[in-house]
């Protein structure tokens, strides 16, 4: 079977129903890969170090010389790495059919270079179909930016701290609208508090690439549905990653639907989501706010979470981000045109009526 060598929205395209292999080094795959991908590496990290020395300081013949000894015992290896996910992965798996014909494979390298043909002249030598990226990793990351760049039709689900805005996301989507959740994409709650629970944080770069991917997949049916995309309120910054310049210029000029529920009732529902967490890193959390917060503020806070006091705790807390929430609310051009108010009694998903009615009013899901 022969190599094809495909441009970047045909290998997406295919990568919906066919796996996908980074043959990069694992310090380049655990750094940013496309979404889904898994780790087949040509070389590891000290042997890519050393093949990309050669080539710079001696010359391409060298390298690639040097490169071969490094791949030639690792053969054997690579093919069954590939069987083995495929197998792991396949419908197939139940007859034990890992039939390497039957299955297709999609590959890419950093520039669609060396690694990405000779893993693919390895994997076409034992029998699968294989595709590669033309221009590698960098045009995906290219693709990715120029994403960002588009116009989107968005609703941003504003309120409080303690609103219940993730769980109404989940609920807006049972509703059949389309939803992006950053603070999962992100693994991060957007407070100094947003990463006690969480998995680690990706990088910036994976973080843009799951962004990314999310909108690739949402835009099209939304628009063919005259739907917007619904997204939480959030800082520009979630933990240490940052949502795109372009796409957060886009949210900040987006219908924001503002949750009007009452202090005690937040502070009912921030109890019950983080009183159960570990004191001390709720304690280290407040000492990363000590500033903000003021002197006097955090150590009263701190006193109280010691004697087991959470409401009053989260009281002084929840009355700091309240503050902070505002200031950033606000910090919008033409605010009056897009803040719209949602009256609600408690914090409950069945908010989602309401702020849909809300949506429907100020035809949000008109044609811009």
């Amino acid at each position: 079977m022969a190599i094809e060598i495909i441009h970047i929205e045909t290998f997406l395209e295919l990568a919906k129903n066919h796996p996908v292999a980074d043959v990069r080094s694992p310090s380049e795959y655990r750094h940013a890969h496309i979404p889904g991908a898994f780790s087949l590496p040509l070389f590891s990290d000290e042997e890519r170090k050393e093949v990309g020395t050669l080539y710079k300081q001696i010359s391409r013949e060298v390298a690639i010389k040097k490169g071969l000894e490094f791949f030639g015992p690792k053969m054997i290896h690579i093919v069954e790495q590939a069987e083995e996910w495929m197998f792991k992965n396949s419908n197939d798996k139940a007859r034990g059919d890992c039939t390497p014909s039957r299955h297709t494979l999609l590959l890419y390298c950093w520039r669609g270079g060396m690694r990405s043909a000779a893993i693919a002249w390895l994997l076409d030598l034992y029998g699968f179909k294989i595709y590669t990226l033309i221009g590698g990793y960098k045009s995906f990351r290219r693709y990715v930016l120029d994403i960002f760049k588009q116009s989107y039709r968005l609703n941003i689900l504003g309120g409080f701290t303690g609103s219940g805005k993730t769980e109404l996301l989940y609920a807006l989507k049972q509703k059949g609208e389309f939803v992006i959740d950053l603070e999962k994409l992100a693994s991060h709650k957007g407070s100094a508090f947003g990463n006690i629970g969480m998995p680690e944080q990706p990088t910036q770069e994976m973080f843009e690439n799951l962004l990314a991917m999310e909108l690739r997949s949402l835009y099209p049916q939304a628009e063919t549905q005259k739907k917007p995309i619904w997204l939480e309120d959030e800082s520009q910054r979630i933990g240490h990653v940052n949502i795109p310049n372009d796409f957060w210029n886009t949210m900040r000029n987006s219908p924001v639907f503002f949750l009007q529920i009452a202090f005690e009732e937040r502070l009912k529902h921030i109890c019950e989501e983080y009183g159960k967490l570990d004191k001390q890193r709720l304690a280290d959390a407040i000492g990363r706010i000590r500033e903000k917060l003021g002197g006097q503020n955090a150590q009263l806070a701190v006193e109280l979470l010691q004697q087991g006091n959470i409401p009053e705790c989260f009281r002084i807390l929840l009355n700091y981000y309240d503050k902070y929430y505002l200031k950033g609310l606000h910090n919008r051009k033409q605010l009056d045109s897009l803040l719209h108010y949602v009256p609600c009694h408690s914090v409950s998903v069945e908010n989602v009526e309401p702020l849909l009615q809300k949506a429907n009013e100020k035809n949000a899901f008109m044609p811009a």
